[in-house]
């Protein structure tokens, strides 16, 4: 006897046309199968036919009564029949069809697997019991609660906090996905003013972010997509002429540029069908005169590029300039490594060309050396001419984060708010499933009186006042809320595999923990050793047996968060348990302040089949107490033999969990820092080899920072 199996042909009469339906597994790799071909009208069908037989059995209650009408089949398979009065069933199956499935109602479905050979297989129901959750849950679908701390109709914030809380695209169906399975990145970032609003643009996105105050984003779609596998558009650029939006990706044999002057419509034109330059990561730049100009080159061999290009066909209309190239010999934080370390694998990557122009003066910056790494940061080189020549800043990198929870600030773009205030979107490290696994993160910037372009990545993934605020300084941006979760004790409803909970709050966006499913009523439970004082949340979801690629339109996280003074008697203070939004790093600005003790986070619903996953679950306000003491004994070691490095020290500082330690080429330019958890000490590689810098070091503890140690000079 021999059955087609799980296929059926579906005659559709009217049109004269046969076509087959699947369901469930087709297998074509048995010694029994065979290809039984049916001639259709217009093509032929090449279907799997596989050897038949009969399993038997019982179908019972939990006390051995037998079942009439229980309902018999294989797990994702047509292949039904049901029991008769004696709860005697008769289904045919293939050697494929191992595991049996069965409904009664009342019962809990039962899952059976057989062995190939078995070929009598009774069966027990269980009675259906209800979810065991605990009764601070809710989970039936209904209207969010308004607390006094939160409420779900206000959704507009005065605050973020980094990483961006975007709807961070899926990688596509390829190669990158398979080792580890379905990761969430967004990388090489720009951002502009289009009429009212910011839109940032990013790889692998299928459209844009936008938002009216830089903390509150949605999504456009605009797909220009061609394969499935490949990238939508890595590294794009943008420019804005009058109403009209221009738009292209990178490309070495030639890609359009789009346009549109509706973004929102998700409707672009082809201003050209094929650019003329092999231009991966490209900067399109329209100067105040109306010419436009192109950068572009991403290459641990080659600098990068600048070119004058028309208006009309985007053709070069200049001569190809070599603007930018890498001298890691020179400048410390352009070698390669996690670290600036590794001088042997392979040359430093020069990329993400990024056009600035102020006060008249041309700022170029770049990307170095390696996205995949905590060093990853943007330098700046500067002119008085669009094409050059281009002179090295002194203050460099401009963008720079190796510290703290977010690291890397590197391949990104400037742009001025509303007010003309100036910030910088730039691509942050994570790099777990894969080293193209990254996130997005943004902090203000300034030119200072002598024409110097800096970044300040200080507090940059604490909360930090959004542009609705007008604030002339990057660093009155820091909204003075301290890091309350580092290092606390965590509890949770259950643990998949090895990850352990204390991943919840080590500040480390490459750990994570989850839960033994994605179902509602799994929680974790942080002790925040005493009364504090909160006035922001950070729930940063990781993807843990999430099956996705590419985006959806119903990915959407739901939770409650509750608060106790005992860990006893809880009361609700946020509820998203009717959000439909993607928020993988969702922050959650309080209302107003919350004073508590322990926090915990119900899950209600995640996307996709994922598990309950969190990188961190971050918290900040204010405790109680003094500032911490200033640090001591603060020496930085400049290495003679290679004096792009220093061995940074200090002596540990009571009511602290970590330090800033700043630096820069002047007692008043000390514009970068790098962030220090759980160490006296730092191996510092950033430095150029001809530069005088100068140092000092700040206390950061849950009542505050301390005030800076007195500055050290070393030549």
């Amino acid at each position: 006897m021999y059955l087609i199996n799980k296929i059926n042909i579906i005659y559709l009469g009217m049109l004269g046309l046969t076509l087959p339906a699947f369901a469930g597994e087709v297998c074509s790799n048995s010694s029994q199968d065979s290809i039984k071909v049916v001639k259709g009208q217009v093509s032929d069908y090449y279907i799997p036919v596989n050897k038949t037989y009969e399993i038997s059995g019982v179908v019972t209650d939990s006390k051995g009564k037998p079942l009439e009408g229980a309902t018999v089949m294989f797990f994702a398979s047509p292949m039904h029949c049901n029991t008769d009065a004696k709860g005697l069933y008769h289904i045919i199956a293939t050697d494929w069809d191992k595991h049996l499935y069965v409904f009664y109602p009342g019962m809990d479905f039962a899952n059976v697997n057989r062995n190939v050979d078995q070929r009598v297989v009774n069966i027990q129901m269980k009675p259906k019991v209800k979810a065991n959750v605990e009764s601070i849950v809710n989970l039936p679908r209904q209207n969010a609660v308004a607390t006094t701390w939160y409420n779900p109709a206000q959704v507009k914030t005065n605050t973020y906090c980094n990483p961006l809380n975007i709807s961070y695209n899926y990688e596509p169906l390829n190669s990158n996905v398979k080792p580890n399975g379905s990761f969430r990145s967004a990388a090489d970032p720009m951002a502009l003013m289009y009429k009212d609003r910011y839109l940032l643009f990013s790889t692998n996105q299928g459209g844009f972010h936008h938002s009216d105050n830089l903390s509150d984003w949605d999504f456009t779609s605009a797909s220009f997509q061609r394969r499935p596998t490949d990238d939508d558009q890595c590294a794009p650029a943008a420019y804005v002429s009058g109403d009209t939006l221009f738009y292209t990706g990178s490309t070495y044999e030639g890609l359009p540029i789009w346009y549109t002057t509706d973004p929102f419509s998700g409707r672009w034109r082809q201003a050209i069908g094929k650019n003329t330059l092999p231009s991966w990561d490209p900067c399109l730049f329209l100067d105040d005169d109306g010419r436009l100009y192109l950068y572009y080159g991403s290459s641990n061999e080659y600098p990068l590029k600048a070119v004058e290009i028309s208006r009309e066909d985007f053709s070069p209309i200049s001569k190809i300039y070599d603007a930018i190239r890498l001298l890691p010999d020179l400048h410390g934080w352009e070698r390669f490594g996690m670290n600036n370390d590794d001088e042997v694998t392979l040359k430093p990557f020069t990329e993400g060309a990024y056009m600035t122009k102020h006060d008249g003066k041309y700022y170029l910056q770049y990307g170095a050396p390696g996205t995949e790494f905590k060093t990853y940061a943007d330098g700046v080189y500067v002119s008085d001419h669009p094409l050059g020549p281009f002179v090295y800043q002194k203050h460099n990198p401009m963008s720079y984060k190796p510290g703290g929870f977010v690291q890397g600030a590197g391949h990104g773009g400037t742009f001025s708010d509303k007010h003309g205030h100036y910030w910088h979107v730039a691509t942050c490290m994570l790099s777990l499933k894969y080293k193209f696994e990254r996130r997005i993160g943004l902090y203000p910037v300034a030119f200072d009186e002598d024409g110097v372009m800096y970044c300040s990545t200080t507090f940059g993934d604490y909360p930090t006042w959004n542009a609705d605020k007008d604030l002339n300084s990057p660093e009155k941006r820091f909204t003075g809320w301290m890091l309350l979760s580092y290092g606390k004790d965590v509890k949770v409803s259950s643990t998949d595999s090895t990850l352990t909970a204390s991943s919840l709050s080590d500040e480390n966006l490459r750990t994570y923990w989850a839960a033994k499913s994605g179902n509602p009523g799994e929680w974790i439970e942080m002790d925040l050793g005493g009364n504090k004082t909160v006035n922001a949340l950070q729930l940063n979801y990781y993807d843990y047996k999430t099956v996705q690629n590419n985006r959806a339109n119903d990915l959407y996280y739901q939770y409650q968060i509750f608060a106790s003074d005992n860990g006893k008697d809880w009361k609700l203070v946020v509820d998203k348990s009717d959000n439909d939004r993607d928020v993988p790093h969702d922050y959650v600005e309080l209302q107003r302040p919350l004073n508590t003790r322990f926090l915990r986070v119900v899950n209600l619903h995640m996307p996709s089949g994922g598990y309950f996953c969190l990188s961190d679950f971050r918290v900040f306000g204010r405790a109680d107490g003094h500032q911490p003491e200033k640090v001591k004994k603060f020496t930085v070691k400049r290495e003679k033999k290679d004096k792009r490095n220093a061995i940074i020290s200090w002596s540990p500082s009571t009511q602290a969990y970590g330090y800033n330690i700043y630096f820069g080429i002047a007692p008043d330019k000390l514009y970068n820092s790098i962030t220090v958890l759980g160490n006296h000490q730092y191996d510092f590689r950033g430095m150029d080899l001809n530069e005088d810098y100068y140092f000092t070091i700040e206390t950061i503890g849950e009542s505050g920072v301390s005030p800076k140690s007195p500055v050290v000079k070393v030549k």
